[in-house]
């Protein structure tokens, strides 16, 4: 028996598979007992260490940070959303006073380190006064670095809208781009929703890099609480909490994702729409044109 892409595999195959998965789970949990033993004999599980985490003060911290970091990522969120919707579909006009700078543009957000945005906004601020304090810093970073992925993501799924879906679109006399923005942008949505996620999930973690700036998030909260003499520098339990929680967030992201897709693959059932691409491409060409 084979599927369309590999040959499944046969009773020996399917040994092999349960026999690597065992080696693999047992390596790792090795691994994390090798770890927790040596956090142990360090001494970063006493209670000094982790006493500052049972008052309320401390609590709030946390919570401010948690916060801080939600209102960073969805402000963020939204505007890369927007961001790379528009410039996909310049990346795609006929135009090419248009399809050019969008190109450019999304190249160019794409090869800086977000981090070198965010330090430049922060300090082009202090020395234009511009007005943006460090949460502007960090969501126009993290705006222009998603946006220019998700713009790629949005247009590799454009791509891969059958042709079909255009032609019949172009029959009913819609312009280009009504097109674009009422028949191949939404079923393109659809398609690349995992590797949308995805990219959100990374935009999420990506908030971090705002404790260089000095923007209150999570990992900044988490520094302060650390470099706390009477608690004894407690650096690796402050991190320890801290990485719980956003892997809390991540997982309710990946479980937001894995119901988005099963309503989406139950709705191709009926409506017969392209299977979604879990993984955007990095697409380094030029824009085309449909």
């Amino acid at each position: 028996m084979s599927s369309v892409l590999y040959e499944v595999p046969g009773p020996r195959g399917k040994l092999r598979n349960r026999v690597s998965n065992i080696v693999v789970v047992i390596a790792v949990v090795g691994v994390a007992a090798w770890l927790i033993n040596r956090l142990y004999v360090n001494g970063q599980f006493e209670g000094r260490l982790w006493r500052q985490f049972q008052y309320t003060a401390i609590q709030q911290q946390l919570l401010d940070g948690l916060l801080n970091t939600l209102r960073a990522a969805g402000t963020a969120t939204v505007l890369a959303l927007v961001f790379g919707a528009v410039f996909a579909a310049a990346r795609i006009s006929d135009h090419k006073w248009v399809r050019v700078p969008a190109t450019y543009l999304v190249e160019l957000f794409r090869a800086i380190p977000l981090l070198i945005m965010m330090i430049f906004f922060y300090f082009a601020n202090i020395q234009f006064q511009w007005g943006l304090g460090p949460f502007w810093a960090v969501v126009l970073g993290l705006t222009l670095y998603n946006g220019s992925v998700l713009a790629e993501i949005f247009r590799a799924g454009i791509a891969a809208v059958p042709k079909g879906q255009r032609e019949a679109a172009y029959a009913l006399g819609l312009r280009k781009n009504q097109v674009v923005r009422l028949v191949l942008l939404p079923q393109a949505v659809s398609a690349m929703l995992p590797a949308i996620v995805s990219q959100l999930v990374v935009l999420l973690k990506d908030t971090a890099l705002g404790f260089v700036i000095t923007y209150g998030e999570l990992l900044y909260v988490g520094k302060q609480m650390g470099g706390r003499l009477q608690y004894g520098f407690p650096y690796i339990p402050t991190y320890i909490v801290i990485a719980v929680i956003y892997i809390g967030l991540c997982s309710l992201l990946s479980l937001l994702a894995r119901y988005l897709e099963g309503r989406s693959r139950r709705r191709r059932k009926i409506t017969g729409a392209p299977p979604p691409i879990t993984k955007a491409p990095d697409i380094t060409t030029t824009g085309d044109s449909i």
